[in-house]
C-alpha cells in the first residue's frame, strides 16, 4: 500500500513566510509609499529620471522591509555589539580616509561610497537596547551614564563631519531608548526646561547674538547662519533665507485644498529648493492643501502609534525598548522635516519617510520598519 502526498500549492508554502506579519503597520507603510510616489511623480516630473529611481529605491526598502521581518529579535540581539563597533570603526576612518563634499567628510570609499553615520542609525538603538536587555534588573545610575557615554561617541563623530542632521536622528534614537528603559521624569524634566530655556534665549537676543563677527564658539559658522537665517529668513532672502521662504509661500499657496496635482506653481517654476528632497512637503502641500496635509499627518501618526502598540506588547526589555526607540524616530524625521520646511525649525537636511527622494535613507527606512515589523512578528507567532 502506497501513500500518497499531495504536493502543497506555492501559496501553501508561502504562507508561513508571510504569517504573523502586522497588518495594520503594513498598511501604514504601503499609504506611505502611495503618497511618496504621487509627490515624486509630480515634484520630480522635470528631474530626470528621479521618480523611477525613487520607484526603485522604494521597491529595494521594501525588500530590506521583507528580509528584516525574518530575523528574530534573538538574533538582532546578538548582531548589536558587532553592527555598533563597525559602525563606529567606520566614522574613525572617516576621520582620516573621508570623501570631502561641498565642504564636509561623510563618506568612506570600501570599493563602493557609503556615509558610515547611516548605519548608527540602527545600530546605536540596536546597541543601547542589548545593554539595557543585559542590565535587566539591576539598573543603576551609572548604567544610565553608560549608555549616556556610547550615545555621545558617534554623536560627536557625526557631529565633527559635520552631519547636524544624521547627528541629530542618532541623538533621538538613543535617547528615546534610554528613556524608554526608565529613565526618571526626574531627570527628563529639568533638561526639558533647560533646552526650553536656552531656545527662548536665543530667540530674545537673536537680533544680537546673529551680527558679523559673534562667535558662538559651540557650532561652526554654517551653522549660526542656519539658527540665525530660521530667526530672520529676511536677513539673506535671495541667499539662505530663501529656502524657508519659498518653503513657506508654497505652503500657505496651498489653502485648504491646494491648487491640484500638478498645477503647484511654486513646484514647477522652480522657486523651490530641493524639491524632490528636503522640501518635498512644501511641493505636497502646495499641491493638495490642508487637507492633503492633515492625511499625510494622520499616515504618520497610525504608523507611529502603531509602532508605540507593538512595543508595549513585546515581552522582553530589548523589544520593547528597540520598538519603542524606532517608532518614535518616525516621529523625529516627519516633524524635523515639516519644521524646517515650515520655518520653525533649523534647515538640517533631514528627509520625510518615504516621500522624500535618496537612496541610503531609503533603505535605512526600510530596515528600521523591518525590524519593528520582526517585533511584531515574534510576538505574533509565539501566541498562535
Amino acid at each position: 500500500m502506497s501513500a500518497v502526498f499531495e504536493r502543497p500549492s506555492l501559496l501553501q508554502r508561502l504562507r508561513p513566510v508571510f504569517s504573523g506579519f502586522d497588518g495594520p503597520l503594513t498598511l501604514a507603510v504601503l499609504l506611505l509609499a502611495a503618497i511618496g510616489l504621487v509627490s515624486m511623480y509630480s515634484a520630480g516630473y522635470d528631474h530626470g529620471t528621479r521618480f523611477v529611481d525613487h520607484g526603485r529605491n522604494m521597491l529595494i526598502a521594501l525588500a530590506v522591509l521583507f528580509v528584516a521581518a525574518q530575523v528574530p529579535p534573538q538574533k538582532l540581539q546578538q548582531l548589536a555589539v558587532p553592527l555598533y563597533v563597525t559602525g563606529v570603526v567606520l566614522l574613525l576612518a572617516v576621520e582620516f580616509f573621508g570623501i570631502t563634499r561641498k565642504g564636509a567628510t561623510r563618506w568612506l570609499n570600501v570599493g563602493i561610497v557609503i556615509q558610515p553615520s547611516e548605519l548608527l542609525k540602527i545600530a546605536m538603538p540596536l546597541m543601547l537596547a542589548w545593554w539595557f536587555q543585559k542590565r535587566e534588573g539591576q539598573l543603576r545610575v551609572p548604567d544610565f551614564l553608560i549608555a549616556g557615554l556610547l550615545l555621545a561617541l558617534p554623536v560627536g563623530l557625526v557631529m565633527k563631519q559635520p552631519d547636524l542632521g544624521t547627528a541629530l536622528l542618532i541623538l533621538a534614537g538613543g535617547l528615546y531608548v534610554i528613556f524608554f528603559a526608565g529613565l526618571s521624569w526626574r531627570l527628563v524634566l529639568p533638561a526639558l526646561a533647560l533646552g526650553g530655556v536656552g531656545i527662548l534665549a536665543i530667540v530674545l537676543a537673536g537680533p544680537t547674538i546673529c551680527e558679523p563677527g559673534v562667535d558662538w564658539h559651540v557650532l561652526r559658522d554654517y551653522q549660526k547662519q542656519r539658527v540665525c537665517t530660521l530667526l530672520d529668513p529676511t536677513r539673506d532672502p535671495l541667499g539662505k533665507g530663501f529656502h524657508i521662504i519659498q518653503g513657506m509661500i508654497a505652503i500657505g499657496s496651498g489653502g485648504i485644498t491646494g491648487k491640484g496635482f500638478m498645477n503647484g506653481t511654486q513646484t514647477h517654476l522652480e522657486f523651490i529648493p530641493e524639491r524632490t528632497t528636503d522640501f518635498i512637503f512644501a511641493a505636497f502641500s502646495e499641491e493638495f492643501g490642508l487637507f492633503g496635509v492633515l492625511g499625510l499627518l494622520a499616515a504618520f501618526v497610525f504608523l507611529i502609534f502603531r509602532g508605540l502598540m507593538i512595543a508595549g506588547e513585546a515581552p522582553t526589555v530589548f523589544t520593547r525598548v528597540l520598538a519603542g526607540a524606532l517608532s518614535l524616530s518616525f516621529f523625529t524625521y516627519a516633524f524635523v522635516n515639516m519644521g524646517m520646511v515650515s520655518g520653525i525649525l533649523p534647515v538640517v537636511g533631514v528627509p520625510l519617510p518615504f516621500v522624500s527622494y535618496g537612496g541610503t535613507a531609503m533603505v535605512t527606512l526600510g530596515l528600521a520598519l523591518g525590524m519593528l515589523m520582526s517585533v511584531s512578528r515574534s510576538r505574533r507567532l509565539m501566541q498562535s
